[in-house]
């Protein structure tokens, strides 16, 4: 009669989770005893993603010194704060490395055993190697856990989804793909994780599209170049004759913002400013749905503007032609967007030294090329003025920026849904790839292993082949006998290939208009479609639609996630305490 927690997935979140639940326990948890069962075919701490067994050749996209699974006291939370080492701490590594992924799978599987060590006696975590197929029982009743290849459920008196990255099943156009590739031959890889997509059916030599520019494909490059025997000398690729031709596009037609190479000096931008918990509150308290182009996005873009200029007037006053006070004051007044750029225009003389949210996120709208060949040597060039000034910290205002875009997203992920494009500018300004790996881009293409296709690129399938063309260089187009979306499946429930979340969206578990798991913003409760939560199940991660920015987060910056696993963790033991055992079992 212990009481039974099962928690499905046992990677990241659900290893910080086990940490929350083992910093309150002491607090909170009167119980006798606590089973709890963490249900997951991959080993508990790297989960999927983590895991040791995948290529030695791919990094983490961020600094080692920036990546903790510890608390800290910038975390808004009841429970408490529990230190931990660093990423670069715990592994005795340079601040500025760029790890491995299988290093990171170690660091968290250290994370998860300290956890399984810091949790009261009495409090016992058994690791079912297996999928869980689906969650059955009564709202106010014990829930049973349904695990494949075994005949009986797991018994729970709560439930918690921490599933991470979802596989889905193909939408229509990716289905129309993939069945023109069945009729003629071809090769189509949908959207996955790339480490495990077999990349055996690309032929050295072939022209292969590849629709996607983020951190998904400069895993595909790696492992299609490196992978297959080549190397990097002196900034040049020599080739191993293995590679394949990548031709690349995407909706803005360029990589993601190179990482930030130097560290912040001097006082940070005191956020949030414009966008903090009373702008959170009087956004939530609307009567009607929220537009985020029109109610939210001109909060985001005048913290993002606060941040970049906080850091140019106070690192680099003698780029600035007004006292800060005397700037910030007229900056915070300043309502029309015309008023607002002339501000700037008269307080920042160099147009370079000024924020342009619309230019970065799209930096080849209206640009148009000759040639292919004039818009390679075009883009190299963007890529390389995007590598010097992300390395120049006489630019650090971009560094402000990055701390603008960290602080906003804490602030909107109790919004809950905020739609596909907030999530993804972020990424490509906060969350881009190494500088090693633009750097190796440039020898790709280069080298004539990586040709740049433009924004905007559509791809056609027609006359037994795949094409691929963009209105960057008109007239242009590719044809190629296979196509590689290098993206992550989008994470829409009703499309998952999870049954257990396919399951729940039958049995009435609401979805946001994108196809995220609806979840109560105070502790991660699933909500129906009433809007009532759950009280015996929760979900966190990025399936839900209360994602944080990422799967780690950077010490001192208050992570949302940190917040939300105290969160749920303190709600789970309140209920198991309080709850008589009895009650607990019916």
């Amino acid at each position: 009669m212990r009481p039974q927690l099962v928690i499905v997935g046992a990677g990241p979140r659900a290893t910080g989770l086990l940490e929350r639940i083992a910093a309150n326990a002491p607090e909170l948890y009167a119980g006798s005893g606590l089973d709890i069962h963490l249900v997951d075919p991959h080993p508990p701490g790297g989960g999927r993603i983590w895991r040791q067994e995948q290529s030695p050749l791919l990094w983490m996209n961020s600094h080692a010194e920036d990546v903790t699974m510890f608390t800290d006291e910038t975390v808004t939370m009841a429970g408490p704060v529990r230190e931990g080492p660093t990423l670069h701490e715990w592994a005795g590594l340079d601040g500025s490395t760029f790890a491995d992924r299988r290093l990171q799978g170690r660091y968290l599987r250290h994370v998860y055993e300290r956890a399984l060590a810091e949790l009261p006696g009495g409090i016992t975590v058994h690791h079912h190697a297996r999928r869980a197929l689906r969650v059955s029982g009564p709202r106010e009743g014990r829930q049973q856990v349904w695990l494949e290849d075994r005949p009986r459920p797991l018994l729970a008196d709560l439930v918690i989804l921490a599933l991470g990255h979802l596989d889905a099943e193909l939408d229509a156009e990716q289905a129309a793909l993939a069945a023109h590739a069945r009729a003629h031959g071809l090769v189509h890889l949908p959207p996955d994780f790339t480490a495990d997509s077999d990349l055996s059916a690309l032929r050295p030599g072939e022209p292969v599209l590849v629709r996607g520019f983020g951190l998904a494909f400069v895993d595909l490059m790696v492992l299609l170049t490196e992978g297959r025997g080549g190397r990097y000398e002196d900034g040049t690729y020599l080739s191993s004759g293995q590679e394949p031709v990548l031709y690349v596009g995407s909706r803005r037609g360029v990589p993601y913002h190179s990482k930030i190479g130097y560290g912040w000096t001097g006082d940070r931008p005191p956020l949030p400013r414009f966008l903090g918990p009373p702008e959170i509150e009087a956004l939530l308290a609307r009567p009607d749905r929220l537009d985020f182009r029109r109610d939210v996005w001109p909060l985001v873009e005048k913290e993002l503007g606060f941040a970049h200029y906080h850091r140019l007037f106070t690192a680099h006053a003698g780029r600035t032609a007004m006292a800060w006070a005397d700037f910030e004051e007229k900056y915070a007044a300043a309502d029309d967007p015309a008023e607002l750029r002339a501000l700037i225009a008269a307080a920042v003389p160099d147009p370079a030294d000024r924020l342009d949210l619309a230019a970065l996120d799209h930096p080849l709208d209206g640009v148009r090329h000759t040639s292919h060949e004039a818009f390679q040597e075009s883009l190299r060039g963007y890529v390389e003025a995007d590598l010097n000034r992300r390395h120049d910290p006489s630019h650090s205002a971009d560094l402000g920026v990055f701390l603008g875009l960290l602080s906003v997203y804490g602030q909107l992920v109790r919004l809950g849904n905020t739609g596909p494009r907030w999530h993804g500018f972020f990424s490509y300004l906060a969350s881009g790839p190494p500088g090693p790996r633009l750097r190796q881009m440039l020898a790709l293409s280069r080298a004539g292993l990586l040709r740049f296709v433009g924004a905007d690129m559509t791809v056609s399938a027609e006359n037994g082949v795949f094409r691929a063309a963009s209105p960057t260089v008109p007239g242009f187009s590719v044809e190629a006998r296979a196509l590689v979306e290098a993206r992550l499946p989008e994470p829409a429930v009703g499309r998952a290939r999870d049954s257990l979340l396919r399951e729940l969206h039958a049995d009435g578990a609401a979805e946001t208009p994108d196809g995220l798991l609806r979840t109560d913003p105070a502790d991660g409760r699933i909500l129906d479609g009433a809007g009532r939560p759950h009280p015996r199940r929760f979900a966190l991660g990025p399936f839900t639609d209360a994602r944080t920015p990422g799967a780690f987060t950077r010490p001192r910056t208050g992570g949302a996630a940190f917040r939300q696993n105290d969160a749920t963790a303190r709600a789970v033991l309140a209920f198991l305490s309080t709850t008589p055992v009895k009650e607990l079992a019916r």
